[in-house]
């Protein structure tokens, strides 16, 4: 039997993107929040930056951690650098940490079916004091009030986490338990790593990111 039309295949493949690989956390100590993360993103077995910042600075009181699409991530934190701009024009005063996560759950749930591939740390300090909520893909928001970890490393970060945290540590400690914990994520998740480590401070006094050796 002759076929007077042949079906063909019109699916496209997609390019590959840019990767976060990632391990990153977020932790709640005295009068301060702390977030670290890894630099390596990768593209595929490929890795395509041992310099990325995946902690975005939002405004001068909150900050955000980046795993998953990296593209993704930089579109979303240019969308919500504008929100909260255009949030302190209207009212006269920054946004409150819990508002800035549930704007971000918002966007993301808005756009679920066609999401943007992160796993997300907010974490800041306003009039309440220092918080930290974790969302995903399509917006689910969850505050913690301790600690969590995202992204391929999350399972060896969480272990020393949940050996080693306690309640009021200082900064310097909590400053140190970070760094160990992306370190050992580092040594075991493959895609984990690059040049260094981020670590970042937010108190009330502003946010500080400083670059330390592995």
């Amino acid at each position: 039997m002759n076929i007077p039309f042949e079906f063909k295949n019109t699916k496209q493949e997609r390019p590959e993107m840019k990767k976060t690989g990632t391990t990153t956390l977020g932790m709640l100590c005295k009068d301060c929040v702390v977030v670290a993360a890894d630099k390596k993103a990768t593209m595929g077995y490929l890795i395509a930056n041992k310099e990325s910042l995946k902690i975005q600075t939002l405004d001068d009181h909150i900050v955000m951690t980046v795993a998953g699409s990296l593209g993704d991530a930089q579109t979303l934190a240019k969308y919500l650098k504008a929100e909260l701009k255009l949030f302190k024009l209207a009212n006269g005063r920054n946004i409150s940490v819990k508002g800035a996560a549930s704007l971000l759950s918002n966007i993301l749930q808005n756009n679920k079916f066609y999401p943007y591939f992160v796993q997300l740390i907010i974490a800041g300090y306003d009039d309440n004091g220092p918080s930290m909520f974790t969302l995903d893909a399509i917006g689910s928001c969850e505050e913690e009030k301790k600690f969590f970890s995202t992204g391929s490393g999350s399972p060896m970060a969480l272990g020393v986490l949940e050996d080693n945290f306690k309640e009021n540590l200082s900064i310097e400690e909590a400053k140190k338990l970070a760094h160990r914990s992306i370190k050992a994520a580092i040594n075991r998740d493959i895609a984990s790593g690059g040049n260094g480590i981020d670590l970042c401070t937010v108190t009330k006094n502003g946010i500080k990111i400083t670059k330390t050796s592995i």
